[in-house]
Formats: C-alpha cells, structure tokens, sequence
C-alpha cells in the first residue's frame, strides 16, 4: 500500500516535479480498482507519473481552466486526462468539449473510459476531440489487462505534448 500512497497526490500543490495524470471519475470502487491494478505494473511504466483525482466535471474544470478555488494555482497542467463520462455536476462530453476548445488545454490527451458502449457516446466523444475511447471493464483481471494497455501506449510509447517540462 505504500507504493500506492506515493502515487496518489492528495493535493495538486504536492508535488510539482512530476507529471501528473488526471482522473476525473466519481466512483470510489473503480478509482480504487484502477489504482490498485496500477500497482501490479512495471515500475518503469509508471514510475514518473502522479495520479490527482476529481471527483466531478465542474471542479476539474475549475482545476484546468484555473477559475473558482484554483485562480492563483502555479502548477502544470496535467500530462493526460482520464474521463468517465457520467459525472456530477458538468459531465464528461461537456469536459471534452471545453478542453478542447480551450487552446492552452488542447493538447492535453483525454482518454475515455466509460462503461457505455453506445455509438453515440463513443461519436460524441471522438467528435469533441477525445484522443482514445476504452470500455472500462468488469473484473479486476480485465481491468489490469486494460490498465496494462493504456499505459503502454500512452505512457510508455507515446511522447505526450507537455512531457518536456518535466524532462531534467
């Protein structure tokens, strides 16, 4: 448990040497059921990165779009955004669309994991400018099997637009 209490920021003042993931996903169970799965990963994988949850739209917006509590906030933006899609408050098609057209948030890689499977989510989605749509699936074993693949591919093999500010 401690390695995983290294990765999860209680605050976004607490660490502002490494880059940071974003979660935006309300359920208890299944942050918890994804950082757990994150544990059993190569270190390598995931060593340079920081997890800070939200737990709805309209505070992670406040958090990226540095309004409400977050106006004087001095801290990068978030490498990548993970987004369930049915949130309280501002949900997540509503995220996508702001954020991607926001021109200082752009950039930022959104990857949907959602639990629907409706064409309409996934077009609306991809139509705002969501950069990868994954179903998030039942049972620990599959969620590391998904966890295992995003990882590898968007922070393994992929070069992330703002990584470059943390490379010493």
């Amino acid at each position: 448990m401690e390695s995983y209490t290294k990765k999860l920021l209680t605050s976004h003042l607490d660490d502002l040497a490494h880059p940071v993931i974003m979660i935006i996903e309300d359920s208890d169970e299944d942050f918890y059921t994804f950082t757990r799965v994150t544990q059993n990963l190569d270190i390598l994988k995931r060593s340079l990165y920081k997890f800070l949850r939200f737990k709805d739209g309209d505070e992670s917006l406040d958090y990226l779009l540095r309004e409400g509590d977050y106006q004087s906030l001095n801290a990068p933006l978030p490498v990548a955004i993970l987004l369930d899609l049915n949130l309280p408050g501002t949900d997540g098609r509503d995220i996508i669309k702001r954020v991607k057209q926001t021109s200082h948030l752009q950039m930022i890689p959104i990857i949907v994991l959602s639990t629907s499977s409706s064409q309409h989510d996934i077009q609306t989605c991809y139509g705002y400018g969501a950069n990868c749509y994954m179903l998030k699936p039942m049972g620990v074993l599959e969620m590391q099997k998904t966890v295992q693949i995003l990882f590898e591919h968007w922070f393994q093999f992929a070069i992330l637009p703002s990584y470059g500010q943390f490379i010493v």
